[in-house]
C-alpha cells in the first residue's frame, strides 16, 4: 500500500492511503541507518509504500520505503548539532509568520531560513502578523522590512490572524497546493490557521496538550486537509534556524540579489568578502544591497549560529 505522511511522532508515523483511510505506521529498526543522515528518517509530507500487519487485533503498518522527495525543509537537530532534521517535505511553498515583537522576528532568522528555501527550491511568502495591534511607527517598520524581501522578489502580505485582515489572500495563494506554515512561537501560527479553517481548532489545541507533556525537544509537524481544496503543514515554533549542508562557495546564490551580480564580480569564484573588484561589495557601498542581508550572509559564511531548539507547540 501506498501513502503521505500526515503525522510524526518519532516512533509512530500517520499515512493517509489514496481512498482517503489512515493507519497508523512504523518502520523497521535497521530501516533508519541504510544512507539517511537525518534524526528522522521519515517526515510529514513523504511518499511511502507500507505493508499491513495485525497483531492483538489491531491492524498497523511496516513503512518499507519512501519514494524520492521533490524537496524538504531541513535544519540543525535540536538535540545533536552535527546532525539535521527534515520539518517536512514535498512542500509547494512556505508562509513564513513574522513579527516585529511579542516575539520579534530578526532579520537574521528571516534569511537563514530564506536561504534554506532556495536551496531547495521552495517557494516561500513573508507574513507579517499582528499589523492590527501595531502602533504607527512599528508600521512603518513593518514597510520598510517588507520593502527590502520585495525588492529582492519575495511576495510580503501583512495580516492579522486574530482580526481576519488579508486571510482571503493567504488563502486565494494555498488553492490547491500543500503549504508549510513557520516561524517562531508566539508569532500566531495557530490562531492563522484557526483563522483559515476553524475546524481545526480542536485538533490544535489537543496537539499543543500533547506537546505539553515532556515532546517540546524535539520536532513534530502535521499535515491537515482543508475544506477549499489546499493542504497545510504545521509546524511548532523554531526559536533559531540553523543553515546546514553548504558550501560557502554556494551560500551566495541562495541570496537572490547576490546571484544576479555575480557575474560581474572580476572572478568567478567571489565570495564577495574581500576580493578587488566585487559587484556584491560594491552594490552594498551604494545601498543597492540591504546591510541586514549582507550581516546575514557574513553570519552564515562564518559559522555563526543561532541557539537551536524548539519550543512548546505554538497556541498563539
Amino acid at each position: 500500500m501506498t501513502g503521505t505522511v500526515y503525522k510524526s511522532t518519532g516512533s509512530w508515523y500517520t499515512v493517509k492511503t489514496l481512498n482517503g483511510k489512515f493507519y497508523e505506521c512504523r518502520i523497521k529498526g535497521r530501516f533508519r541507518l541504510e544512507g539517511i543522515k537525518s534524526t528522522n528518517p521519515i517526515a510529514v509530507g513523504d511518499k511511502v509504500a507500507f505493508t499491513l500487519e495485525t497483531k492483538n487485533n489491531t491492524e498497523t503498518g511496516v513503512i518499507n520505503r519512501i519514494e524520492e522527495r521533490k524537496n524538504y525543509i531541513v535544519r540543525k537537530s535540536v538535540n545533536l548539532s552535527k546532525q539535521t532534521h527534515i520539518i517536512a517535505s514535498n512542500i509547494d511553498q512556505v508562509f513564513l509568520l513574522v513579527t516585529i515583537d511579542s516575539p520579534p522576528t530578526s532579520t537574521s532568522f528571516i534569511d537563514r531560513f530564506l536561504v534554506t528555501a532556495e536551496a531547495y527550491s521552495i517557494k516561500t511568502v513573508l507574513l507579517f502578523n499582528k499589523v492590527d495591534t501595531y502602533s504607527e511607527e512599528t508600521l512603518f517598520e513593518v514597510k520598510y522590512l517588507a520593502s527590502i524581501y520585495r525588492a529582492i522578489g519575495y511576495e510580503c502580505i501583512g495580516i492579522s490572524a486574530a482580526t481576519g485582515k488579508n486571510i482571503d489572500k493567504v488563502k486565494t495563494l494555498m488553492e490547491g497546493k500543500v503549504s508549510m506554515f513557520a516561524g517562531h512561537s508566539g508569532v500566531g501560527k495557530s490562531t492563522l490557521v484557526n483563522a483559515i479553517e476553524p475546524t481545526l481548532d480542536l485538533k490544535t489545541k489537543a496537539i499543543s496538550e500533547q506537546h505539553k507533556q515532556g515532546q517540546h525537544t524535539t520536532t513534530f509537524a502535521e499535515m491537515f486537509d482543508l475544506g477549499f481544496d489546499a493542504k497545510i503543514i504545521d509546524t511548532p515554533g523554531i526559536k533559531g534556524f540553523g543553515v546546514v549542508d553548504m558550501e560557502k562557495e554556494e551560500v551566495g546564490d541562495y541570496f537572490p540579489e547576490f546571484f544576479a551580480l555575480k557575474q560581474d564580480c572580476k572572478f568567478n569564484n567571489c565570495i564577495h568578502l574581500n576580493e578587488p573588484k566585487c559587484a556584491v561589495k560594491d552594490a552594498l557601498e551604494n545601498d543597492v544591497i540591504s546591510y541586514s542581508r549582507y550581516r546575514s550572509y557574513l553570519q552564515i559564511l562564518e559559522g555563526e549560529d543561532e541557539h537551536y531548539r524548539t519550543d512548546n507547540w505554538d497556541e498563539a
